[in-house]
């Protein structure tokens, strides 16, 4: 099987093509690398923008995976033009040129932003999504694209994926485990700025056999799949965080914690996936920990822009070329 993996240079796609590669199939990579290039050499790779992809590009694909876009809220607040037309715009027109040209199936990273504030209950698949602010919005805009196009021939699956953490060859310390590890071991201390605030954490490793689940999954599935290895108040992150680093590296780590209003709040099922893709997740907050411990040389030059994305997106945006960028469409979350 021939996949097409569009953003595949970045976080997660920089860990999810090895395995992909160790199963056997023949991965190419549509992207501007933003980040640099920490693919496997075996991978093909087509340096251009999304929306310069046509139908004949697409032809010997047998699924196209949509890994790209603009990945967080500060990235969307920052330039919410751009986010509408890179996490909504650019996916659609992926799929639909991916259809023309007779692909299979076509995956779609959404998120579970897209619920926005939601009160104490458990939110699965089926139930109404209130997202308030661009990045959320622009996420929903593109499934809901996407899940349009899907039919017989075609087959359409979204991933509404939880908040991912762990570590990845193009690393990120800006989500939260991630974040909390990188201040408590650069500065000691964790801080939390709501600790009731729930959010579903996603480890890489789980991510990785989630997006395998879904490229793997019989022709006939398609669907909206919530996709997450638990759900965790901030608070409780924070706590597994500090106890993690503490019981592995013997530092004490202070916690700060404050009480500030957060205009996000969900929890989500992810049964249906487990039902339908056979997605069991394996990974908890003191796996991710663990992972981050053992591969943190890798990435402990803490201060360095390219691990979080809305420096190198202002970068960008600012035309700083102290690293080699092209026009965002197409690069790597």
């Amino acid at each position: 099987m021939r996949l097409l993996i569009a953003g595949g240079a970045g976080y997660v796609g920089s860990a999810l093509i090895p395995r992909l590669l160790q199963r056997g199939y023949q991965v190419d990579v549509v992207d501007l690398f933003w980040f640099g290039n920490n693919l496997p050499p075996e991978t093909g790779l087509l340096s251009k923008d999304l929306f310069d992809v046509t139908v004949e590009d697409l032809k010997e694909y047998d699924q196209v995976i949509f890994l790209a876009g603009l990945s967080n809220d500060p990235m969307a607040e920052f330039s919410p033009s751009k986010n509408f037309i890179y996490n909504a715009a650019a996916p659609a027109y992926l799929a639909y040129t991916a259809k023309k040209a007779g692909v299979k199936r076509y995956i779609y990273a959404s998120s579970c932003s897209i619920y926005g504030y939601t009160v104490n209950e458990l939110y699965d698949e089926t139930r109404p999504v209130a997202s308030s602010y661009p990045y959320g919005i622009s996420k929903l805009q593109g499934e809901q694209a996407v899940m349009n196009l899907m039919d017989e021939g075609f087959s359409v699956i979204a991933l509404r994926k939880g908040t991912i953490s762990g570590y990845s060859p193009r690393m990120r310390l800006d989500l939260i485990v991630n974040t909390m590890f990188r201040t408590a071991l650069h500065e000691e201390t964790i801080t939390i700025n709501n600790p009731a605030i729930w959010r579903p954490i996603l480890a890489m490793e789980d991510a990785i056999t989630a997006y395998i689940r879904a490229i793997e999954a019989h022709e006939s599935i398609s669907g909206i799949f919530n996709i997450a290895s638990g759900n965790y108040t901030v608070g409780e992150v924070g706590d597994l965080v500090k106890g993690g680093i503490e019981q592995q590296l013997g530092v004490k780590i202070k916690l700060v914690i404050r009480h500030l209003q957060d205009f996000r709040n969900y929890k989500v099922c992810f049964e249906k996936a487990k039902n339908v893709l056979s997605f069991h997740p394996q990974h908890d907050i003191r796996a991710i920990v663990f992972q981050l411990v053992k591969e943190m040389e890798k990435f402990s030059d803490w201060e360095n822009p390219v691990y979080y994305n809305i420096h190198m997106f202002r970068e960008l945006e600012n035309g700083i070329r102290s690293y080699e960028l092209g026009a965002p469409v197409g690069a790597g979350r």
